[in-house]
């Protein structure tokens, strides 16, 4: 079964990463027949041209179950998908930027609790954004100082404003961090959940306590470590070929390359972002999200202790706040977390946490069913519900 299983691959790679072996499904307690549905729900939008191809990659217990390359990397060169495809993960970075400061949280360095500004001293004297009766606005002193965990948990008041303005001007994250200090804060600290600046934010906050630019603390403490070879903020010349065509959709629907990114990845940006910057492999992101799988360990490199990714997969969203919209998933450090199936409406497992990218990059990591599942793609806006569509296809297969 596992021969026929891996031969039945849609492009050229190798049937399991050097790291982690493969596994015939079904002595992992996958059915075969059942999660060959991943491949059939990724070809048909292929096939409806709704996307150009991407990876579907589940782990359990340590086995490769799963492991596909489907379609083009590029559409237009017709370039297939393969395992060493270079993908932007935009949001999918906020993950990694969580563990590298709870890695110096680990060190002492700071209480996930302390005011931001005694490292940061931009944040003394924020004020906040405050709607009055009349439809006009004041601006107010918060009730309490953003804290370390509100940046982890998207509840220090902050929004997106000002970070496309500061990457257009050149910033660098301590450039970066009195351009966003100047805005005031639409919420009190604690008291909303909202997408934000924060994990950029948190970039800088690693560079002042690590003293090492955010890059080289990555690279020296956890992409070296982990083996993480092809991920950086940067695709450097020599890789730049195996970096998939990014794509959306025009008025009509139709699959188009995406004619403007957000950032430049072929070259060393100035500004490291730690919510949106990184470039990384499928088989890179797997050794990551193992390790967070495994309690803070992956092939001999121990990167958290157990208790901190206990703590990291937690929710976090204080009891007053409703779970996130539209997603309907409680917040943990850096990480979304199930905390109800009732509540997801959905197949998952509670505790399930991970988080995904702009370009429909998601990861899945249920500690439950120690399972990992990863699906890189390279399409900006609408989905059609098609990685919501791979997470069912997996989970049915679990017998």
């Amino acid at each position: 079964m596992l021969v026929f299983y891996m031969k039945n691959l849609d492009c050229n790679i190798e049937p399991a990463l050097s790291f982690l072996p493969a596994a015939d499904p079904s002595a992992y307690g996958l059915c075969p027949k059942r999660l060959r549905r991943v491949s059939t729900v990724m070809q048909s939008y292929i096939d409806r041209g709704l996307t150009a191809g991407g990876i579907t990659l589940v782990t359990r217990r340590n086995r490769i179950v799963h492991y596909e390359c489907h379609g083009l990397a590029d559409t237009a060169k017709k370039k297939p998908m393969t395992k060493d495809t270079l993908f932007r993960l935009y949001s999918m970075s906020k993950p990694v930027t969580a563990v590298a400061v709870l890695m110096l949280y680990e060190e002492t360095a700071f209480f996930l609790d302390e005011p931001v500004k005694k490292f940061l001293p931009e944040f003394s004297g924020l004020k906040v954004k405050q709607l009055k009766p009349d439809g006009s606005f004041i601006l107010v002193p918060p009730r309490r100082e953003v804290t370390i965990h509100d940046l982890l948990t998207h509840t220090g008041g902050l929004t997106y404003e000002g970070f496309d303005e500061a990457e257009e001007r050149g910033m660098n994250l301590k450039k970066f961090v009195k351009h966003i200090c100047r805005l005031p804060l639409t919420s009190h600290p604690g008291e909303k959940w909202q997408y934000s600046v924060s994990n950029d934010i948190l970039g800088r906050l690693v560079e002042v306590v690590s003293g090492q630019t955010f890059d080289k603390f990555l690279e020296k403490r956890l992409f070296g470590p982990l083996g993480m070879k092809d991920t950086g903020f940067f695709v450097p010349k020599e890789k730049q070929a195996r970096l998939a065509a990014l794509y959306t959709h025009d008025k009509k629907g139709r699959l188009i390359k995406r004619k403007t990114e957000d950032r430049n990845y072929l070259r060393k940006p100035v500004l490291f972002s730690g919510g949106a910057g990184l470039v990384s492999t499928a088989a890179d992101y797997l050794r990551f999200s193992q390790m967070l799988l495994n309690n803070g360990m992956f092939n001999g490199a121990r990167i958290l202790g157990r208790k901190t990714v206990e703590l990291m997969r937690a929710d976090h969203l204080p009891p007053v706040l409703p779970c996130i919209e539209p997603y309907k998933f409680g917040y943990g450090l850096g990480v979304s977390v199930l905390r109800s199936v009732s509540e997801k409406q959905g197949i998952g497992s509670v505790g399930e946490f991970g988080w995904g990218g702009a370009a429909s990059t998601e990861v899945w990591i249920d500690p439950l069913e120690e399972m990992v599942t990863l699906v890189m793609m390279q399409l900006i806006g609408s989905r059609y519900g098609l990685t919501k569509q791979i997470k069912d296809a997996v989970y049915q297969a679990i017998v």
